[in-house]
This record gives structure tokens, C-alpha cells and sequence, in this order.
């Protein structure tokens, strides 16, 4: 379970949104019962490229896992088979103990209304302002007036640091502003698990690093359980709990992060030294 908030108004009013939506902290008991993200057994393949064969993993609220991988192992694949806009071959999926791969549309809205994605191009609006985009999920979900609108969207503005871009549209901002307002506008809808899409690619490492500081942020200030797909090793390091790592549509490994540091398999070992290469000075 994630530290207790260091800003208890902003939690509070994210919490309190949409009426009979849980708060985003689960009480200790409940969390006990069993873990938020199941992945087991899960296979898919797009005609006959095998994408995951027999991937099997769990997140624990409040927890965060990262999905490292070189290009192409499927990453980015779990990531659209847990917000259902793919459906997996076979294996079974569920979310906080329910089985999500046998639901419909209607079903899987309800799930999405639990787990935001935030996408690699940001996936903001364009016609409208930083701060509109950060309101749009809470005008969507109702139950606001404009004033309780506006405070939120103030908070999640000064949590991500776009105080200075606020009314800007998304084209004038650089990929990493983009990436924090998506963030943003991401915890407006009020989510129990976070996703995050390759978040540091095309960016630089000061950005990268700001980033990582805003995730970790909400994971221990809001509790997020959170899953972050991500080919950058030192970005992973500062967030994940436990890793999952995919070679060729395999978990050839899924624990925490200092036994990955640590393991001897040579799939594993290449891609930390590839992750650490530097080219030479000129």
C-alpha cells in the first residue's frame, strides 16, 4: 500500500468524484484478498507472427511493474489486451478478481472506467487548452459544478508542473509537456491503475527523468497501481517494484527488480549492457 498522501486535498477530491466510484485507496483487508492485474497463461498472435505465448503475471495495488523488452516483443500488446481493444487468443485476464476477456463492450467500458491508458503521442485534444483537455473527463463523468471542475484541474496542473502551459493547445508543447498534460488529464478520470506506453520515448533524459519524478509522485501521494511499458532501463529502476521482461513472445522473467539486475540469463545480461552503451565522445 502506498504512503499516506503528502497532498490529502488533491486525493480526497479525486477520490470523492463520480458518487458511487470507489475511493482510489483500498482498504488493507480487501487489497489482501487477491492482486489488481492478472495475467495468465495469455497468448496472441496476428495471422502467424506470435506476438506473447503463455505470458503469465500479476501487479499488486499499489504496486508498479514495469514490461521491459526490446522492440517488438509485445510490450505495448499487454497493455491494449488489459484495456480491451484486443482480446488474447487464449489465457485469462482479470481485474481485481474479475475476468475481463469474455466481456463486451459494455462490460469492458466499466472496466476502462477503472484503468486509464496514457498513450506514447499524448492523445490529447488539439482544439482545446491544456487546461480543457484536463477537464474534459470530468465534464464527461458529471456530477461537478465548474467551480469543484476548476479546482481539480488546478491541483492536477500544479502536480504535473504545466502551470506555465495551462492555456496552450497541445501543438505548441514539446513531446515531454505533452506527455505530463496526458498524465494529467489521465487522473482526472479518476483511475485505480494507471498505464503508461513507452512514456520517455523521444524524449531527452532531463525530460525522462522529470517524468519518472511525476510518476513516482502519484504512486506514493494517490496509491496508483500502475504499469509501465518501457525499453529505458534507468527509467524503470527509479519505478518499478517487479519486472516483467519479454523476449520473442516470452516471460523469461517476472520478480523484482534487483533479482532482474541480477540474473544470469544472457537474453537478460544483453539487454542491460545494450541499455548502458554509450557512443564515444568525437
Amino acid at each position: 500500500m502506498a504512503d499516506s498522501p503528502a497532498n490529502p486535498d488533491l486525493s480526497q477530491a479525486l477520490a470523492g468524484m463520480g458518487g458511487d466510484t470507489p475511493p482510489i485507496a483500498q482498504p488493507a483487508v480487501e487489497a489482501a484478498l487477491h492482486p489488481m492485474i492478472v495475467f495468465e497463461n495469455v497468448s496472441i498472435s496476428f495471422n502467424s507472427h506470435v506476438v506473447l505465448q503463455d505470458v503469465s503475471f500479476s501487479v499488486e495495488r499499489g504496486r508498479t511493474l514495469c514490461i521491459l523488452g526490446r522492440s517488438g516483443v509485445g510490450k505495448s500488446v499487454a497493455l491494449r489486451i488489459l484495456m480491451g481493444f484486443l482480446k488474447p487468443d487464449s489465457g485469462s485476464v482479470r481485474v481485481d478478481g474479475q475476468e475481463i476477456t469474455t466481456l463486451g463492450e459494455e462490460g469492458m467500458q466499466a472496466v476502462r472506467r477503472r484503468i486509464t491508458m496514457v498513450f506514447q503521442n499524448g492523445a490529447l485534444f488539439d482544439s482545446l487548452s491544456v487546461r480543457e483537455n484536463i477537464a474534459f473527463p470530468l465534464r464527461e463523468r458529471g456530477g461537478l459544478d465548474d467551480d469543484q471542475v476548476q479546482q481539480i484541474v488546478q491541483r492536477l496542473i500544479g502536480m504535473v508542473g504545466a502551470e506555465d502551459v495551462e492555456d496552450e493547445l497541445p501543438a505548441s508543447l514539446s513531446t515531454g509537456r505533452r506527455r505530463a498534460v496526458a498524465i494529467a488529464r489521465a487522473l482526472a478520470a479518476q483511475p485505480e491503475v494507471v498505464l503508461y506506453d513507452e512514456p520517455t520515448t523521444m524524449v531527452d533524459p532531463i525530460i525522462a527523468r522529470r517524468l519518472g519524478g511525476i510518476i513516482q509522485r502519484l504512486k506514493r501521494q494517490l496509491g496508483f497501481t500502475s504499469i509501465v511499458v518501457t525499453h529505458d532501463m534507468r527509467f524503470a529502476e527509479r519505478l518499478a517494484d517487479t519486472v516483467l521482461f519479454l523476449h520473442e513472445g516470452h516471460a523469461t522473467f517476472f520478480g523484482p527488480l534487483a533479482d532482474f539486475m541480477a540474473s544470469p540469463d544472457p537474453h537478460i545480461q544483453q539487454f542491460l549492457t545494450l541499455d548502458e552503451y554509450a557512443l564515444p565522445s568525437p
